[in-house]
């Protein structure tokens, strides 16, 4: 593949059967997960919403509400016959995946639909390294969640090294694998800097490393996680255990005011140079075309 230096960022939506983002406006945002609608905050719908206040409450089978006193935690309103845990899928080739989905005290459900673009990129890119190699790819999930990169991954072939620091998450994680059909992925419960630090150490390497961090966070030992203060180390140490030819990075960034831009310089500085790269901002459009952006991205391929 020759190398690239396009600078046009790309705008990536998922086409998922089993979701759909109905409306958004007024800082929430109304989502159908299978055949269950939720309400939830998000803090970039700026504009009005397109659909009355009363069609919401028709639609919605469960409401996110903040806690007063925090600016993170809350609780769900629940309709009678609304369960608090569903399953529902995703295709992508010959990739089929079953996700259980929860309502959690974070406004969280167990999946960022938008990262189902990301899961087509990794199932094919894993694909074509398994048969350029001819064996099984390593790839390393950084706060990897519940898991569907890993799944991504692993259906398409590849040794997966799953690593988040919140034990209750992977359990979550070892469930979608097992209800996905898959096996062999190896689970880790750590803090994705400490693990990443020991592995560099050890001499480790990785065919493709993706890496999701949130904003802040906090390892199981209390280790402090902040994006701004503590990206740059890690990608160094990321940079260090990346394989050679035909290895990938993906990087998402959700923190707002981060751009696809930054993330595409501070890949730049600390990898090498790639024979191809993406970046942009993955987003899905509601039912009266408005466009909701969820987050930026950055994928290259070395």
């Amino acid at each position: 593949m020759n190398a690239t230096n396009d600078m046009t960022p790309s705008l990536l939506t998922p086409d998922w059967e089993d979701y759909e983002l109905i409306d958004c406006g007024g800082f929430e945002k109304l989502e159908r997960f299978g055949n269950r609608m939720t309400v939830r905050p998000e803090p970039q719908a700026i504009w009005r919403k397109s659909l009355p206040d009363t069609e919401w409450e028709r639609l919605a089978g469960a409401v996110f509400r903040k806690d007063n006193a925090s600016e993170e935690r809350g609780r769900w309103l629940l309709k009678p016959g609304m369960p608090e845990q569903w399953r529902i899928s995703y295709r992508y080739k010959t990739m089929a995946l079953t996700l259980r989905l929860g309502l959690t005290s974070f406004k969280h459900v167990g999946v960022f639909p938008e990262q189902a673009e990301n899961w087509n990129f990794i199932y094919d890119t894993v694909t074509e390294q398994k048969l350029r190699y001819g064996h099984a790819p390593r790839i390393l999930n950084l706060f990897a969640y519940t898991g569907g990169a890993s799944l991504a991954a692993c259906c398409a072939g590849a040794d997966v090294t799953h690593v988040d620091s919140v034990r209750q998450v992977v359990s979550w994680s070892r469930e979608n694998m097992e209800a996905s059909g898959l096996s062999g992925i190896r689970w880790v419960i750590e803090d994705a800097l400490k693990f990443v630090k020991r592995e560099v150490r050890r001499g480790k390497s990785y065919d493709g490393i993706i890496l999701d961090p949130p904003a802040y966070g906090r390892g199981p030992e209390g280790e402090k996680w902040v994006l701004e203060q503590n990206i740059g180390e890690m990608l160094e140490c990321c940079s260090q255990l990346l394989a050679g030819h035909g290895a990938f990075l993906v990087l998402n960034l959700y923190s707002m005011g981060l751009s696809a831009l930054l993330a595409k310089s501070i890949a730049g500085q600390l990898f090498p140079r790639p024979e191809h790269e993406q970046f942009g901002e993955l987003f899905f459009y509601d039912r009266a075309e408005k466009t909701l952006p969820l987050g930026v991205f950055y994928r290259a391929e070395y």
